[in-house]
């Protein structure tokens, strides 16, 4: 397990368990492999590798199975909270939505296609996080959007505050 760094200049990474260990999502809502090239606090990178068995292609047009909207959606904002939930303190923490801007889909993902996600955190702040991710297939962007999301436990311990 390397979350448990002394240093934030050297790269974590996570496997399936460790991932889980963080956030809250598991199957059939987890929709990241591994998480690597983590600098708590700044960037992560992700990988996705969707074969012809995931839950959702013979419902996703049987005729033509692709990745669906929300799950790319959910790559994207599953790699960007492990810019944060890559902390110590905040390991295993339920994260919320807030906003989601600027979604866009540049290239259709088909079984067998191995999705790389880039996420960024701008700003971390009483338990809001904003920044970015933006996802690749081959070298080609597929889809990217901005994020906002909170995590609960934090704003919830603001507001008791006398």
């Amino acid at each position: 397990m390397n979350y448990k760094s002394d240093s934030q200049d050297k790269a974590l990474s996570f496997n399936i368990v460790e991932i889980q260990e963080c956030q809250k999502n598991r199957f059939p809502m987890l929709f990241v492999d591994e998480i690597y090239d983590v600098f708590p606090g700044k960037s992560a990178k992700g990988k996705k590798c969707f074969s012809f068995n995931e839950w959702f292609f013979p419902v996703h047009y049987e005729d033509d199975p692709n990745v669906p909207g929300f799950i790319q959606v959910e790559c994207l904002v599953q790699t960007f909270i492990m810019t944060f939930l890559s902390f110590e303190e905040h390991r295993g923490k339920k994260t919320s939505f807030v906003n989601i801007d600027n979604v866009s889909f540049k290239k259709k993902i088909i079984p067998g296609h191995q999705l790389e996600i880039h996420a960024t955190l701008d700003r971390f702040k009483r338990g809001i996080a904003k920044g970015s991710a933006e996802s690749f297939i081959e070298g080609e962007r597929a889809c990217s959007a901005d994020f906002v999301v909170a995590v609960p436990d934090i704003l919830d311990q603001l507001e008791h505050r006398d």
